[in-house]
């Protein structure tokens, strides 16, 4: 929503908004943009009287002002049917889609796109390091947009996707998430299938060759030509050595490519965004060489600081599958030494304890683990008591901030995952580990359970 409000504002509109609890990244570009924030939802704010009242999926019925603006008969849009009609219609869209990687491929996206000089215009679910926004509006001809499963509103249940008109389109994976709206897989694979459906005969299909779900919903029917990546056939990479990469398309060899961006789930990411890029013209070359110089996401294994030698990073990992795949690409860039995993458990899904018993696994290359129990309604002491691992719980942030102020050492990785701010724990643990002292018990630098 702070994505389309950016949009709106650069088309020339007045744009006002309301919220509760607004937090950074996101205050911070609105603030710039010289939008207008009020706190809360008073029924007061009718008296701005806007032309169109454009309503997010995470306002619900019986919200004061969503009330009175049913009442008062006044004219309103989703997010997305506003984007559909204002921005997208008029573009060749890119929709990046999938439970997991959708940001970091959509960013790759347009950082190909502008490195190729066609300055797309884009709407990010997090802020690029190279464009310091997360939406812009160009005069080019290319959109690219982060194409979310979640529904659209409290009046349109369907996916917010289903509006975003795409021709070119990637689907990342295909995983169970967002237990509050979608009852089991089978709701999900929908939800995707009636996106393929949206897709015309003249665009492409970006698909993962490694992901079964997503091969599945295909055998559902597909009006569109695909593209794997993953795949001998399609788009796939080999390991030459640390941290550098041989890129090929089936037989064609492309070039290689230097990344410091851990994880094979980020050279997926990376090889979908060149896929879909040569769809609009950009050769794989340049694609390959405009990833060599690709600064990742805010909140996407952002350093934060490392003081004494401690590396904070934070991250917006929540989903079991998303967590195991952030910890072993910092697993491969951290080698033996200590990582130090905390979590807030804050999704819906993990609030209702939907995928709680893969937690364990899915923090299986952490040294120590640290969850934050603040608003969970189970205890995942037991979880992960039953699965072996030692893991700190509690519900008090100070708490928690100074358990692992005392615990780290210089070399250790302390990785940060949460959906939300966290209260902001990244500056106060960064701030309190500078004035720590270290802990008094000697140990190697050797990774090592404790």
């Amino acid at each position: 929503m702070g994505g389309v409000a950016a949009l709106a504002r650069q088309a020339g509109w007045r744009v006002t908004g309301c919220d509760s609890g607004v937090y950074p990244p996101m205050s911070e570009q609105l603030a710039a943009l010289g939008i207008d924030l009020i706190e809360g939802y008073g029924e007061d704010q009718l008296s701005l009287r806007p032309d169109v009242w454009v309503i997010g999926n995470a306002i619900t019925r019986g919200n004061p002002l969503a009330e009175a603006i049913l009442d008062r008969r006044e004219r309103f849009q989703s997010g997305p049917e506003w984007l559909r009609e204002n921005v997208l219609r008029r573009k060749w869209v890119l929709a990046v889609a999938g439970t997991h990687g959708k940001t970091t491929t959509s960013a790759m996206l347009a950082h190909i796109l502008e490195h190729a000089g066609l300055r797309p215009g884009f709407l990010i679910g997090g802020v690029p390091m190279g464009f310091c926004v997360s939406a812009r509006s160009t005069d080019s001809e290319l959109f690219v947009i982060e194409a979310d499963e979640y529904d659209t509103a409290f009046f349109d249940k369907r996916s917010k996707f289903i509006h975003y008109l795409p021709r070119t389109a990637v689907i990342t994976n295909i995983d169970f998430d967002h237990a509050d709206i979608f009852r089991d897989m089978e709701d999900i694979e929908r939800q995707f299938h009636h996106f393929i459906r949206t897709l015309p005969k003249s665009g492409l299909l970006v698909a993962n060759a490694a992901d079964e779900v997503s091969k599945r919903v295909l055998t559902q029917g597909c009006w569109t030509p695909v593209e794997y990546v993953g795949s001998e056939d399609g788009w796939h990479s080999r390991e030459k050595s640390k941290d550098v990469f041989e890129v090929a398309c089936g037989s064609m060899a492309i070039g290689v490519l230097g990344t410091s961006l851990g994880g094979e789930h980020n050279r997926m990411n990376g090889l979908a965004a060149m896929a879909a890029a040569r769809h609009v013209g950009v050769a794989p070359q340049a694609a390959l060489e405009a990833l060599s110089t690709y600064k990742g996401v805010r909140r996407r294994m952002e350093i934060r600081g490392a003081p004494r030698g401690i590396a904070v990073y934070d991250d917006f990992a929540h989903h079991p599958t998303a967590i195991r795949a952030t910890l072993k690409g910092l697993r491969a860039r951290a080698g033996h030494a200590r990582i130090i995993a905390v979590l807030e458990p804050r999704s819906n899904t993990m609030k209702l304890g939907r995928a709680k018993e893969a937690l364990p696994q899915s923090l299986a290359e952490a040294d120590r683990v640290y969850v934050y129990t603040s608003g969970l309604g189970w205890d995942p002491a037991p979880v992960f008591a039953a699965a072996g691992r030692p893991v700190v719980c509690t519900a008090d942030l100070g708490a928690l901030i100074e358990a692992i102020a005392q615990r780290a050492q210089t070399g250790d990785h302390v990785l940060v995952m949460s959906n939300g701010s966290f209260g902001n724990i990244h500056e106060k643990l960064v701030a309190r580990l500078a004035e720590t002292r270290p802990h008094a018990e000697s140990r190697s630098h050797e990774r090592g359970r404790e």
